[in-house]
């Protein structure tokens, strides 16, 4: 029988465990924390949201690039997920939003906990307090307690750079790149993008939704809603602009988002509302007739010069694209997910180092971007399967 040791315990080294076939392989995970899956619970902290109901081929596009994950993904998609946990007694119900989540009655912890029970079942030793030092003289693994370990195939699954509480701290960068492995710095994704506010604006206005609105940058919109905060906006519809956003920031130091405060009306029928309005102050029939609130009445006047304000064409216009400058995101720790690690082009489609044969990477910590709403945990969940699947066929 060989050995697989998997180095970390999140939700990809999870389910890799979970799906391989224990008659070939003895497996352990090395975990450096005192329990394996911190970051999962953390990830439940708002509602556990595991991953999303709409089709694979439409889920398959939200993750950038998304050609590394397509096989993956539809080898073990978001439907099989669903079933799968339902076999081991985790079922499932579809929110408003089409994000998928454990009954109500079902706790975070219960879920790890089934996870784990499946592991047990298979054999699966998970040793804890385990942290990966790098490699002996020998080429073993070194572990924090003068612990070497010689396997067959090693798999990392050591996350991603964001939620340090969780051990996820991306510690590791510099000694995989040391080995020769090409990596790339972590950065912030799925976080605040801060905005040079004015402190009357956020005296009155901290803390309030933009809600129903769509946000564009880079030819890319998404809908949703944001928050307005001391430090900018966040929220899904923000989130989901993630690499258009980074990538401008990253090259001018700014970038430029389009809000459309009215997404369920065309330029026209916006026009036609100011036309035909009975009202005679353009503030009340922006409140009134087209229902905009008082932080988005605010942001009109703030964002729109008073020529555009006051012609009804220009404003209309401006109604579905205002325009309002990022400066920064918000710090890498704070981010709900990172993206940079282990780039790409080091890793072959069965997720294997292309310099260090029999070495795996999966996970987050791996180049590869995906907005919230259960796509990170469906990436992880779908790679883990995959290369079990992979070794399974070895």
């Amino acid at each position: 029988m060989k050995s697989i040791s998997i180095i970390g315990g999140g939700p990809s080294a999870l389910l890799l465990a979970s799906f391989i076939d224990e008659s070939k392989y003895k497996v352990t995970i090395y975990e450096k924390n005192k329990t394996v899956g911190r970051k999962f619970l953390v990830a439940g902290d708002g509602g556990f949201n595991l991953t999303h109901a709409e089709s694979i081929q439409e889920m398959v596009m939200r993750y950038t690039p998304y050609r590394f994950l397509k096989n993956a993904l539809l080898d073990f998609s978001n439907t099989d997920l669903i079933g799968w946990l339902n076999e081991i007694g985790i079922p499932t119900f579809v929110g408003s939003s089409k994000r998928v989540y454990p009954n109500k009655d079902i706790k975070p912890i219960e879920v790890l906990n089934a996870i784990l029970n499946r592991l047990n079942d298979k054999d699966v030793e998970v040793k804890c307090n385990k942290e990966w030092l790098g490699w002996t003289s020998n080429n073993a693994l070194s572990f924090g307690d003068d612990t070497s370990v010689k396997s067959d195939y090693v798999v990392f699954a050591l996350g991603g750079g964001s939620w340090k509480v969780t051990g996820s701290d991306g510690a590791w960068l510099e000694l995989i790149g040391e080995s020769g492995v090409k990596v790339k710095k972590f950065e912030p994704s799925n976080c605040a993008y801060q905005v040079n506010w004015d402190e009357k604006f956020i005296e009155k206005f901290g803390g309030t939704p933009l809600k129903n609105i769509a946000i564009s940058c880079g030819g890319k919109t998404q809908k949703g809603e944001v928050v307005v905060t001391k430090f900018g906006l966040e929220g899904n519809a923000i989130y989901a602009l993630s690499p258009e956003i980074r990538s401008d920031l990253n090259k001018n130091k700014s970038s430029d988002i389009y809000i459309d405060l009215k997404p369920s009306l065309s330029k026209e029928a916006i026009q036609e509302k100011i036309e035909k309005s009975k009202l005679t102050k353009l503030t009340d029939v922006l409140k009134v007739d087209l229902k905009l609130s008082p932080v988005q009445l605010v942001l009109v006047k703030k964002f729109i010069s008073k020529d555009d304000f006051t012609d009804v064409v220009k404003l209309s216009s401006q109604l579905k694209s205002l325009k309002i400058e990022l400066v920064g995101f918000e710090e890498l720790d704070k981010a709900i997910s990172s993206v940079g690690g282990v780039s790409l082009n080091a890793v072959n489609e069965d997720f294997e180092l292309k310099t260090i044969k029999n070495y795996f990477c999966i996970g987050e910590m791996l180049n590869w971007d995906a907005p919230t709403g259960g796509y990170l945990l469906q990436g992880c969940f779908s790679m883990g399967v995959s290369l079990a699947r992979f070794l399974n066929a070895k």
